[in-house]
């Protein structure tokens, strides 16, 4: 009897999953990317202030004060506003006037003018994120918003991926072209956006819906960012004591340092996406427990990673930990909000990020200098561990919108 001959099952595509998206979910992501592949200002601006402006490391820390100011303030603000004027409205607003901002910025000519266009600078910025993902909660599907979200952080991967190392090779020639080709790239998100996308109409209502409350007294949001902004800390020692130890003591130079960002951005492109469509019914608590875990556990072994093959590993391990926690806890606080409070909701997501890169680093290389390395990295496991654990208790009082 002859046999059959055996056909191979077609390929498995891991991305199926975001088919079907609405079209405007794909336009916040792609203007997001053009504008994330010109943005080299901020990574530049310290090196702008000392080299370009001719000022002290000291007042140029100052500068880096000052943003961090303009973006804390406006985070809770920004997503207030969205939800009065609209999402789409505050987003296009906030990429158009951050763009020409960045225009004029090389020009101001005293310290005070050049502090203030920094602090309004920061604030615009800021304001894109409540009302991107504000936008993208209402858009996307319950089942499917942490993968909509790990897309958006992709397009935001992708061109910080390109756009510093651009600056690079821009501020050796002029740095004021940094901040023109910042703002330029800016202006054609903000273009691409007001020629496609439109508001989308407001989400329907029940008639005896009552308008939701102030996040600020929402307990379970509080429960959940509380713990959240420790884990957050411990990422972002990515920014202070992790250079610190890689290049300084371990002396494996700052091309292998940017290797290891070049690892967990292709980690990232290649697996956030499909691992989020993966893990799409999990229940929040065991994914932001996992989450915190998987970042504990790299950066505490990391008091151990002193060989490249090692300091790859660890690497590994807090990217699996950024890519499962963080479109968890967006998702988690997009669950919470209602609809008419989305803006406000993402804005007390976004000031936690803001005030976890404003103190992680500092404290981080503050205890560095005190306790020196070892007992910084097993204080990172210990902090992120409880906050996992804290996290893992979390459940969803009810899914909204």
């Amino acid at each position: 009897m002859p046999q059959r001959p055996r056909t191979r099952p077609p390929p498995v595509n891991p991305w199926r999953g975001l088919r079907g998206l609405p079209r405007e979910v794909w336009l916040v992501c792609a203007s997001t990317l053009i504008n994330r592949l010109g943005t080299m200002a901020l990574p530049f601006l310290v090196l702008y202030l000392t080299e370009g402006r001719r000022w002290t490391p000291a007042e140029a820390g100052y500068g880096m004060m000052v943003y961090g100011a303009g973006a804390l303030t406006a985070g809770p603000f920004s997503g207030r506003l969205a939800d009065r004027l609209g999402h789409v409205h505050v987003l296009k607003a906030s990429l158009w006037t951050s763009g020409a901002l960045l225009l004029i910025l090389p020009y101001a000519t005293t310290k005070p003018m050049l502090f203030a266009l920094i602090f309004l600078w920061a604030g615009l910025t800021q304001a894109f994120w409540p009302s991107a993902m504000a936008l993208l909660t209402g858009l996307a599907l319950p089942e499917k918003r942490k993968a909509v979200f790990a897309l958006h952080r992709l397009a935001v991967n992708l061109g910080m991926a390109v756009g510093p190392a651009m600056g690079g090779l821009i501020a050796h020639h002029s740095y004021r072209w940094v901040f023109w080709t910042d703002g330029l790239s800016t202006l054609a998100g903000a273009a691409l956006l007001t020629l496609l996308l439109k508001a989308p109409p407001a989400p329907s209502l029940p008639h005896d819906h009552t308008p939701g409350g102030s996040p600020w007294r929402d307990r379970h949001l509080l429960f959940l960012l509380l713990p959240f902004i420790p884990a957050l800390m411990v990422f972002f020692q990515i920014e202070g004591t992790f250079p610190l130890w890689v290049v300084r003591d371990l002396g494996l130079g700052s091309r292998f340092f940017g290797l290891l960002f070049t690892v967990n951005t292709l980690l990232i492109v290649a697996l956030e996406v499909p691992l989020n469509l993966a893990m799409g019914h999990w229940r929040h608590g065991r994914l932001l427990l996992l989450g915190s875990l998987c970042l504990a556990v790299g950066f505490g072994l990391t008091a151990w990673a002193t060989t490249y093959t090692s300091l790859i590993l660890t690497t590994v391990i807090w990217t699996f930990g950024e890519m499962i926690l963080f479109p968890a806890m967006s998702d988690a606080v997009a669950t919470l909000a209602p609809p008419d409070r989305r803006g406000e909701y993402m804005g007390l997501l976004s000031l936690a990020f803001a005030a976890a890169l404003a103190l992680g680093p500092w404290l981080g290389v503050l205890a560095y200098a005190k306790v020196g390395p070892r007992s910084v990295w097993l204080g990172t496991f210990l902090i992120a561990g409880v906050a996992g654990l804290l996290l893992a208790r979390f459940r969803t009082p009810s899914r909204k919108g």
